[in-house]
């Protein structure tokens, strides 16, 4: 077991002999090497002038042999948006021509941005532009001049690649011509579909379409149905368009498919010979009631005047080997995406649920962490082992709860028998919680909410989830495990994928220190402040009638999470080294830190490719499942909501815009908008440091947080938007 306090120099570097194996072949005679793209560029960068391709020939001294392969390096970077040809043909760098590179980012409103590679401010796209684009292509831009706001504006001057090749939208006829219209409304033109290309479509119909000629300054997209998906209305289909929409994986391919068949069903005698025995163990599963893949087991006993901890994770990287068909395709999807009543899993069923599953009474192989935790909370030692496991019991949230208030929930359901090992794991929690307070990690209390759905697929009601100490027990569990194997391998110097967290920055310091200044609070720790005086402030401001505004605007100030090689620490925890190992069976960097763990006790190394590109790859598809799922929800809310237009909420503001105030209703846990016009009769502004629009005349000021009770006047189930007016308001709109 290896003793935390004793920092140990052992490195392994993994190193091995090799050679290179030189082409003795007679006759063999190897080609000049051609000069590399950057030499390419460094060339074009000496000359300080648009260059001709003859005359570059000639200054790079590329042999006639050889000048097609330097015709297809210059297309790269023509393509990569590093050089352009000018109208005389000459190859121009893209820097000295002020020129910007970058992804279009579309707007409903038909305009667009250009935000660029190399950061600095977007450049906007009036309509004119964007008639040539869709939302997602790459494009080379200079700025033509500015808005009317102030903002630089752009002028398309090379598109480099195209962003949309399939796009899902509905279907319908406008003028006897068929035309779609995208579900993702930051793609502003419609695509026409030949009617021999419509596979039966009719007007109405959610389609998925193949992009067959792109848009250009004249002329629109043109398209051919691939796909007819159904009804809008139909049940699911919100799920459908959605993962089309973000792009989502949905079907195994069928080489995973046959390798997942080959795998046996339960584990074998091989298996279990080579894992340590701790079947005997009395370890358990926690989860939600819907749960049905169980990543996590845990187990606990007093040991000395502390406990000994085993956490216990589902060993997927002994049945998905890297490179494999089941590892390509769990890369490409990075992780599980939980809808409503649909899960779109990261592995197939057979392993996410069946062989990898710690399910209960059956044996699983799993990657023990096995800690001891000393009485103050802090974890004295560890060890990583493989290991064969039997969950002794699936338990729910609810159940453990029970069982730890003494209430007979816990007896009822046969886990008499366990209730010495939850109450110790209760106790370990109260250390663990005491050691979190100590290093000042924040703790910020958010309200998460479920949808409970009627025999149609439909919300019949929505209603919030109260965590409870059996919750918190779990994710103290969880966060020490995932310490120790942040630890693990930064001690044997193995690269892995970190969480990091980062601290707020100095733009967004500056703004929240301007806002709390008006609640007479401050934030410590100058210009750069820990996770603990943001947790002291917290504590300062909690019994106060602000405590949820204020509380909401310093979670705003913190940036988010993300995968990367680079440890620069997680913030919100207050650890200086954090990683990811508990959840392997539902996200992909988990199982890249198993495979390097497993690597670590072999005495190897795992190179899984670059880790930098994977981190950007498993964070881009984090963001892209979190917003998918926000897609089906809202549309989902909009769809419970549509038949109680009229009716009256109380609610408070939980977003300001300049276009005006988002609540969120009491009891519902739905949001939507009321727009400024509907503020009063005054001119009103948007001030982002206060998040506040105030009125001019008025000085009627709403506030983030502020209460307001409102009236739902439209639902639009399109664009997923609820609208209210204020109440007061209500009576002016009906005289209209």
């Amino acid at each position: 077991m290896k003793n935390r306090k004793r920092k140990s120099t052992r490195r392994h570097d993994g190193a091995r002999a090799g050679g290179r194996r030189a082409n003795a072949r007679k006759g063999t005679r190897q080609s000049a090497a051609l000069p590399s793209r950057a030499s390419i560029l460094q060339v074009l960068n000496e000359q300080g002038v648009p260059v001709a391709e003859d005359e570059l020939i000639r200054l790079l001294r590329i042999p006639p042999r050889e000048r097609g392969a330097l015709a297809r390096s210059i297309a790269d970077l023509e393509r990569n948006g590093e050089v352009m040809r000018n109208r005389r043909g000459a190859i121009c760098v893209v820097a000295k021509l002020d020129l910007t590179r970058g992804r279009v980012q579309g707007h409903p409103d038909g305009f667009g941005f250009l935000v660029g590679d190399e950061g600095g401010p977007d450049l906007f796209l009036p309509p004119k532009e964007m008639h040539q684009v869709l939302h997602g292509d790459r494009v080379v831009a200079r700025v033509a001049g500015t808005d009317r706001r102030g903002r630089p504006e752009g002028k398309i001057v090379e598109i480099l690649e195209r962003g949309q090749q399939q796009v899902v939208g509905r279907m319908r006829r406008e003028h006897g011509i068929l035309l779609v219209s995208a579900e993702d409304r930051r793609i502003s033109q419609d695509f026409l579909v030949p009617p021999e290309q419509a596979r039966g479509a009719a007007p109405g119909q959610v389609v998925t379409v193949r992009v067959v000629a792109q848009p250009s300054k004249h002329a629109q997209p043109v398209a051919h149905v691939v796909e007819v998906l159904g009804d809008y209305a139909d049940p699911g289909m919100e799920i459908e368009i959605a993962l089309r929409k973000h792009a989502l994986p949905h079907a195994f391919s069928r080489q995973a498919e046959g390798l997942c068949a080959r795998l046996p069903e339960a584990v074998t005698a091989g298996d279990r010979a080579q894992h340590a025995d701790l079947t005997r163990l009395a370890l358990v599963t926690i989860d939600g009631e819907s749960a049905r893949d169980f990543d996590d087991a845990v187990y606990c006993e007093p040991q000395g005047d502390g406990f000994r901890l085993v956490v216990a994770i589902a060993d997927v990287s002994h049945y998905v080997k890297h490179g494999d068909a089941l590892d390509r395709e769990a890369r490409e999807r990075g992780n599980s995406v939980y809808f409503p009543r649909r899960v779109i899993p990261m592995l197939p069923e057979k392993l996410s649920n069946g062989l990898c599953s710690l399910n209960p009474k059956v044996p699983r192989l799993a990657v023990a962490c096995d800690m001891r935790v000393a009485a103050d909370g802090e974890i004295a030692a560890y060890r990583f082992y493989p290991a064969v496991i039997r969950s002794h019991a699936r338990l729910t949230y609810t159940e453990v709860a029970a069982m730890l208030s003494g209430a007979e929930a816990g007896a009822a359901h046969g886990h008499q028998a366990l209730a010495p090992h939850i109450r110790a794991l209760h106790r370990l929690y109260r250390l663990l919680a005491r050691a979190r307070e100590r290093r000042g990690a924040i703790d910020f209390e958010t309200i998460e909410t479920e949808m409970i759905f009627d025999d149609q697929g439909k919300i019949a009601r929505i209603v919030p989830v109260r965590r409870n100490d059996a919750h918190r027990l779990i994710e103290e569990c969880m966060l020490a495990a995932n310490v120790c194997a942040s630890d693990f391998l930064r001690e044997h110097d193995h690269s892995m994928l970190y969480r990091i967290h980062e601290g707020p920055t100095p733009e967004k310091l500056a703004a929240l220190r301007d806002f709390l200044k008006g609640f007479g609070l401050q934030l410590e720790g100058g210009d750069d402040p820990h996770a603990s005086d943001y947790a002291k402030l917290l504590a300062r401001a909690k019994d106060r009638p602000d405590a949820q505004l204020l509380q909401t605007v310093m979670l705003r100030s913190l940036q988010q999470a993300v995968y990367s090689p680079d440890n620069v620490g997680h913030f919100g925890l207050a650890y200086e080294s954090y990683t990811h190992f508990t959840s392997p069976i539902r996200r992909y960097p988990d199982l890249l830190v198993h495979r390097a763990i497993k690597a670590v006790l072999a005495r190897r190394r795992y190179d899984p490719g670059n880790w930098h590109e994977l981190g950007l790859h498993c964070s881009r598809t984090e963001r892209r499942a979190d917003e998918a799922t926000r897609d089906v929800e809202s549309w989902l809310k909009c769809y419970y909501m549509k038949d109680r237009v009229g009716e009256t909420f109380d609610g408070s503001v939980s977003g300001v815009a300049a276009f005006g105030v988002f609540v969120a209703l009491d009891e519902v846990y739905v949001e939507g908008l009321v727009h400024v016009s509907e503020l009063g009769k005054d001119y009103f502004h948007f001030d982002a440091a206060k998040h506040q629009l105030m009125g001019e005349r008025t000085r009627k000021r709403f506030r983030l947080g502020d209460r307001l009770r409102v009236n739902l006047v439209r639902v639009d189930l399109d664009t997923s938007r609820i609208d209210f007016v204020l109440e007061d308001s209500t009576s002016q709109r009906r005289g209209r």
